[in-house]
């Protein structure tokens, strides 16, 4: 057996002996689905060259000053998402992934950096996801009138993507009229709205509390934004859960327990996938 093949066989047996699946997902995921790849300034600027020609990198676009500054860029950059999320479809990996859930005795639940909504599109419970960073589905008020959020839906950006502007109407808060931005944590953001995070959060809490026999599944969560990367890690090192780490780039358990596989995340998955249907037969 070759050392990929053992690696998914003793990935499949971890989560055949789970009683729950804990899902944490970073950028990576969404890769296999055509998303752009961020990592770098200059993965980002091939995915925005009028930014790269203005040599604006990503964390001065995803800020709230910009908003302030020039909120047409800005929504320019987050209109250009928007749409980019709603046309593209979840690859195979997070069907994969609610399968496996399924077949637990708790299910399966998603901790993700990512804002895109695709654990919702797939059909994952809206309750067993918590989104750290927030979603771009969902916007709130510039002037933080009040601690409500509300949702995208009603919002169709048009965009010149050549020059990453909005040429459409600016989005405005409905109770006092202000620009409105995304519910997202931004660069230096000392304004995003946290209260439907923290709801996801309880919701986590409460579902921790019922698992005796976790499995964590990460994929494409690496150290330079280390949000989802570091919750796995600490869960894994405090109750001894295996962590199956899925990362091209990075992929070395460090102190937690558990399997690492060093390639993408559809790769990965169809390989256990593999293992899990062998193993039935």
């Amino acid at each position: 057996m070759t050392p990929d093949l053992e690696n998914f066989a003793r990935c499949a047996e971890l989560i055949r002996q789970a009683d729950g699946l804990l899902v944490t997902a970073g950028a990576g995921m969404g890769v296999d689905a055509g998303l752009p790849d961020f990592r770098g300034t200059n993965g980002f600027w091939r995915a925005y060259p009028a930014l790269a020609q203005s040599g604006i990198a990503f964390d001065e676009i995803a800020s709230p000053v910009t908003f302030q500054t020039d909120p047409a860029l800005a929504w320019g950059f987050y209109g250009h998402r928007l749409n980019l999320y709603r046309r593209t479809e979840p690859h195979e990996g997070y069907r994969l992934l609610l399968d496996w859930g399924r077949s637990l005795n708790h299910g399966a639940f998603v901790f993700t950096s990512n804002v895109d909504g695709f654990f919702q599109k797939t059909g994952f419970d809206q309750t067993r996801i918590l989104e750290c960073h927030g979603s771009i589905h969902w916007l709130q008020c510039t002037a933080r009138c009040s601690g409500r959020v509300w949702s995208a839906d009603q919002m169709i950006p048009v965009v010149d993507d050549a020059a990453c502007r909005l040429v459409s109407s600016l989005p405005k808060c409905p109770r006092c009229g202000a620009l409105a931005r995304p519910n997202i944590l931004m660069f230096g953001d000392m304004d995003w709205i946290e209260g439907r995070t923290n709801i996801q959060q309880a919701h986590l809490n409460d579902w921790l509390a019922r698992t005796e026999s976790l499995v964590i599944i990460e994929m494409g969560a690496g150290r330079s934004i280390p949000t989802v990367r570091g919750f796995g890690e600490r869960l894994s090192n405090k109750y001894g859960y295996p962590l199956i780490r899925i990362n091209p780039a990075e992929p070395h358990l460090g102190t937690a327990q558990g399997i690492s596989l060093p390639m993408g995340a559809l790769a990965a998955f169809r390989g256990i996938a593999g293992a899990l249907a062998t193993a039935r037969t």
